[in-house]
């Protein structure tokens, strides 16, 4: 039976974490909403927050990358 070489995986860009970042926000914002008697308001700012953490979060992964 003859053994098929071994194949590298394709190279892929990095993946985003603007997601990741926005679930982070929604958790703190759930919070400051809580803490304010105003959920919608908080989980607004919480998407807010997110956005910014995910675009920081993929800004330092091309950096890392050299892309």
């Amino acid at each position: 039976m003859e053994q098929k070489p071994e194949q590298k995986p394709a190279k892929t860009a990095p993946a985003s974490q603007m997601g990741a970042g926005i679930a982070i926000g929604i958790a703190i914002g759930a919070a400051i909403g809580t803490a304010i008697n105003n959920l919608a308001t908080g989980i607004a700012i919480g998407i807010a927050i997110g956005v910014a953490l995910g675009a920081g979060m993929d800004q330092q992964n091309k950096s890392k990358t050299g892309n």
